[in-house]
């Protein structure tokens, strides 16, 4: 497939983007920051500018297209680029870049005919992560049918770019899907973070104890690139397990007094619910920190 990946340089783009095109995959890397990568074509965009947002989608992206009889058309876009979270830049900016650069991007590619369409929601939309104060889950595990009405700028662009894509799966039947994606972990990310997490796990209680590897990241990814007629979806996107040594018992018992539990649980299964991933996309997440890291407990 020919791709036009927007956010290839950031955190989890560095790795996404690779992985598709490890998989084969024709990818344009649309970035203020160029990746650099062998096989990926960096194009420099500004994805606020509906014009630059346009042009990029609908030109050339390798000195090899020239000898096409026609410009090729993309594929897919998998839109990735964002402010990543609050308190990078001031609230206005955060949302008012994220919710034009989302509108923008689904704008172009739908014009343009682009059939499908992946982009990055975040854990953040059901108003835990960057709450003021502490926040529960009305109930666990956290399912794509949980509330998610949020306070903080970063978080309520993400609700805005769910309902902009809805809106035109709506218009044009196009294929789009949105990942609800969890705290992103590098793999070396385990032996640096995660010792703290398995004493103390209290510092994952905003992620509601998930995370998801850059390497399931990516085969989520490629399940939605390989998966059709499911026209408007939202996924969340998690590991399997939780991020630390406690078992979902003691976790609720600790942080979850009150809140309704939905159903029986594994003692390490994840309150981020992927079953929707699962069934739907066919996502078998392969990685864990335990792979890496000794359970303190065992």
């Amino acid at each position: 497939m020919r791709i036009f990946f927007t956010g290839g340089t950031g955190k989890a783009g560095h790795h996404v983007a690779p992985y598709l095109a490890e998989q084969g995959h024709d990818v344009t890397n649309a970035d203020l920051t160029p990746l650099r990568h062998d096989g990926i074509v960096d194009l420099r965009v500004d994805l606020t500018d509906l014009g630059q947002t346009y042009s990029a989608l609908a030109g050339v992206a390798r000195p090899a297209e020239l000898d096409l009889p026609a410009v090729p058309a993309y594929d897919a876009v998998v839109h990735f680029a964002a402010v990543p979270a609050i308190m990078l830049a001031a609230d206005g900016t955060t949302y008012a870049t994220n919710t034009l650069s989302t509108y923008n991007v689904l704008e172009a590619a739908t014009r343009l005919g682009i059939p499908k369409v992946v982009f990055a929601s975040s854990e953040t939309t059901y108003g835990i992560c960057f709450a003021q104060g502490e926040r529960k889950p009305l109930y666990v595990p956290v399912d794509e049918e949980h509330p998610t009405v949020p306070e903080d700028s970063y978080a309520m662009s993400k609700v805005a770019g769910e309902v902009t894509a809805r809106s035109f799966q709506a218009r044009t039947g196009a294929d789009v899907y949105g990942l609800r994606i969890n705290n992103v972990i590098e793999p070396h990310e385990y032996e640096e973070l995660f010792p703290d997490f398995l004493t103390d796990p209290a510092l994952r209680r905003r992620n509601v104890f998930a995370y998801i590897d850059t390497r399931d990241l990516g085969q989520v990814v490629e399940r939605c690139l390989q998966t059709d007629g499911l026209g408007y979806q939202v996924f969340n996107v998690a590991n399997a397990d939780t991020s630390v040594a406690a078992t979902t018992d003691e976790l609720r018992a600790q942080f979850y007094e009150g809140v309704e539990l939905r159903r029986e649980m594994g003692p390490h299964e994840t309150f981020y619910s992927i079953e929707k991933a699962r069934t739907m996309l066919g996502y078998q997440p392969q990685h864990s920190w335990r792979d890496v890291l000794a359970d303190p407990r065992a």
